[in-house]
């Protein structure tokens, strides 16, 4: 029995820019034909195309389905292990001239953020002065329609 590693993408949902390639079903032509061929130098046997259903919060409580294009990938467990122990090196451009989006590289290495060295005081309760007990007297003894001094 065959045993198969499967891989989901995100469709694209913009067309891509190149020269010579007018009309928007063109440019996303070449958008879906770049994704495909760059998974496919990877050893990715490109599957199907599936729309999905994605339930997502809006606002605080609420939620909604956004529904989701995606692409399914699969290749054997051998091309699987091969692949991870000779990398392919990705063409730069395509025989046409066209470039190929290539994946932005993160930072090597991410620090947390330093933890917090004192502990939080709990804010004032009103904003009269905690230090002037006289100013908050004075303020507690009027009477709703007295006017201040």
């Amino acid at each position: 029995m065959t045993l198969y590693e499967y891989k989901v993408v995100p469709a694209p949902q913009k067309g891509t820019k190149a020269k010579g390639i007018k009309t928007p079903e063109a440019r996303f032509a070449l958008s879906i034909e770049q994704v495909l061929n760059q998974l496919g130098l990877e050893g990715w046997e490109y599957l199907r195309a599936e729309l999905l259903p994605s339930e997502e919060r809006t606002g605080l409580t609420g939620s909604t389905v956004n529904w989701r294009n995606v692409l399914v990938f699969r290749r054997t467990a051998e091309d699987a292990a091969e692949a991870h122990a000779h990398p392919v090196e990705m063409p730069s451009h395509t025989p046409e001239g066209v470039p190929l989006a290539r994946p932005v590289p993160g930072p090597d290495a991410v620090e947390a953020p330093a933890p917090i060295s004192e502990e939080a005081e709990d804010p004032p309760l009103s904003f009269k002065s905690a230090q002037d007990p006289e100013a908050a007297d004075t303020e507690t003894d009027a009477k709703p329609g007295d006017k201040p001094e």
